[in-house]
């Protein structure tokens, strides 16, 4: 068991490394790990309180050119078919149909739209096409956030719009663009990334996105997707990254993880461990993370993250209660009440909470329920 006096301090200004986390990972218990987590969180949040938002996805268009193997929501675009017989029809939402989700949203008192697409062709959608889009939404709905285009997208636009990418975020952001979501960022390491998410950003460029949107004052959010061909090692590479980004920027809002989940998706079909393996991923082999690894994997982030204020909790692909139990395993927010949500959903994952349902959770777990918006101040 590791007693590393770091370790046990973390928190109170003493940095854990990749080996302390390793260490954390192997020879603690998910009892032992969650104490620890929740120390670090209570330290940081020592308020009476845990806090969620209401807000809606609206993911715009699903053409998408990149090939990755997890997802079963987006379409092949025109002229460019994959081969896969088991993806659903393109569409590209008009602007009507997206003002009517937002005051659906409105209708229920929420304050932000997380917006997300396919690396959609240009011939598709110019980029007038999302200036316009900001525009439209904040002449209609002024007082929504608008939490959009993930760093994948904005580095497809650099490319398809041959543009730089501090000229295209800073373009957005007079339009309208509000904050960047960190969809895409799975696992940072080539290795996995080659594998499962082809056509999409590399590592550096995924980083390069986030460094260029915190240089013109543009916050975002940073997500890890795990539970499927990548090591341990991999998971805290991923974790290095983001906490040396944030040292230089401090750009990142909140950290965000999920276990991936496998649906009928390419890569849920993948050679998987038997149910009895109790070894070390290889990162060949699909090794699927269940709701332990979960609260182990989220804790460790809770620990080594010393930068990131804020954690949520992933209760859309754990369910309520383990959503619930997060908070007492290094999260401090319960998320979104999320009204929609296609993506997780397309791969057969369809946990669904309304606000009434979260602050319920957040009672029984014995804090105080508070509204929020984006930059965590309080609405209620």
């Amino acid at each position: 068991m590791i007693l590393a006096s770091n370790v046990e301090s973390a928190g109170t200004g003493c940095r854990i490394d990749e080996g302390d986390a390793l260490a954390l990972y192997r020879d603690c218990s998910i009892h032992e790990l969650g104490r620890r987590a929740h120390a670090v969180t209570l330290n940081k949040h020592p308020e009476p309180y845990r806090t969620y938002v209401v807000d809606r996805n609206i993911n715009y268009a699903n053409y998408c050119t990149a090939k990755c193997i997890f997802c079963n929501f987006k379409a092949d675009p025109p002229g460019m078919q994959s081969g896969r017989k088991d993806l659903p029809d393109g569409y590209v939402l008009s602007f009507e149909e997206i003002g009517s989700k937002i005051e659906e949203l409105l209708a229920i008192g929420g304050t932000q739209v997380l917006m997300q697409g396919g690396l959609v062709p240009a011939e598709l959608l110019p980029f007038d096409w999302y200036l316009d889009l900001m525009r439209f939404i904040k002449r209609e709905y002024p007082g929504v956030h608008v939490h959009a285009l993930s760093p994948p997208e904005i580095f497809a636009f650099e490319k398809v719009f041959n543009m730089p990418a501090r000229d295209v975020l800073l373009r957005l952001q007079e339009a309208g663009l509000d904050s960047i979501p960190g969809g895409g960022g799975e696992i940072l390491v080539d290795r996995v990334r080659d594998r499962i998410g082809i056509g999409k950003t590399r590592t550096d460029e995924y980083v390069y996105i986030c460094r260029e949107a915190h240089k013109i004052g543009m916050k975002t959010s940073i997500t890890m997707m795990f539970g499927h061909i990548e090591t341990i090692p991999d998971r805290l590479e991923h974790l290095r990254l983001i906490r040396e980004l944030q040292d230089e920027t401090g750009g990142f809002t909140a950290f965000i993880c999920w276990t991936f989940q496998p649906g009928d998706t390419p890569l849920g079909r993948l050679k998987k461990f038997p149910p009895d393996y109790d070894g070390e991923p290889d990162g060949e082999h699909l090794v699927l993370a269940d709701a332990n690894e979960y609260l182990k994997t989220l804790a460790i982030a809770r620990i080594y993250l010393d930068n990131i204020p804020h954690i949520q909790s992933s209760w859309v692909t754990q369910g309520p209660k383990i959503g619930q139990l997060s908070l007492f395993h290094g999260a401090n927010d319960m998320g979104s009440v999320m009204m929609e949500e296609n993506v997780v959903s397309a791969a057969g994952t369809t946990y669904s909470l309304n606000e009434a349902e979260i602050r319920a959770l957040i009672t029984d777990a014995g804090w105080q329920p508070r509204k929020r918006n984006f930059h965590y101040e309080l609405l209620d």
